[in-house]
């Protein structure tokens, strides 16, 4: 058993403080990595419920609900930064990035300590795979808000449907994962390959803004 609250407060505190030092960018970045980390605090304990009370094992609660509850959560800051400053959509990725590397952060941190990090295969698999693929999810939402936006289609439908892709994706890393086998080869580098792909609709956003 690990005490994830107090690995939280250990990891935290000192990027808490290092924001008092930091300006700009650095510190719109540091302060969504600390969102990122608190939100999967939260995300596994309503993930840990909704399976329990539902009388769902880990695998199906890997795949049918921790997705959706994990990025409705993700996405949360990422809309309150989005209405209530109105930033650049460089500004918008910057907050996606931090907080999908420190929900990815935290969680492979917790998830190490409860299993051990004996097995160097294991830990690269953890980092380019599960702790991609949460930036990987959000970096699509990041892009479809700013999609959605530019085209001023800013509406319920245009969010939802942002959202349903990073949920998808999500889960489909998951469900690809849970069986051992070729699936599981393909989920592993599914993540470091859409990063690669979103590089280029990324660099347009960019040039573009």
């Amino acid at each position: 058993m690990i005490y994830a609250e107090n690995i939280l407060i250990c990891i935290a505190v000192p990027l808490a403080i290092s924001v008092i030092f930091v300006r700009g960018n650095a510190r719109r970045f540091v302060l969504a990595f600390l969102a990122g980390m608190s939100v999967c605090l939260i995300a596994a304990y309503i993930s840990g419920f909704a399976g329990m009370t539902g009388g769902m094992e880990e695998n199906d609660t890997a795949i049918f609900i921790s997705p959706i509850i994990e990025e409705i959560l993700k996405f949360l800051p990422l809309l309150f930064y989005l209405v209530l400053f109105v930033p650049e959509s460089e500004n918008i990725f910057l907050m996606a990035a931090g907080l999908g590397a420190g929900f990815a952060t935290f969680e492979n941190c917790c998830h190490i300590l409860s299993t051990g990090a004996g097995s160097l295969p294991y830990i690269l698999i953890r980092g380019l795979a599960v702790g991609v693929m949460h930036i990987v999810s959000i970096m699509m939402l990041a892009m479809g808000l700013s999609l959605v936006r530019r085209f001023k289609a800013f509406s319920v439908a245009g969010i939802a449907g942002a959202l349903t892709l990073s949920m998808t994706f999500h889960a489909l890393y998951n469900l690809l994962v849970s069986e051992k086998g070729i699936s599981s080869y393909i989920g592993y580098i599914l993540p470091v390959l859409t990063a690669v792909l979103l590089y280029i609709p990324y660099r347009r956003f960019r040039s573009s803004d």
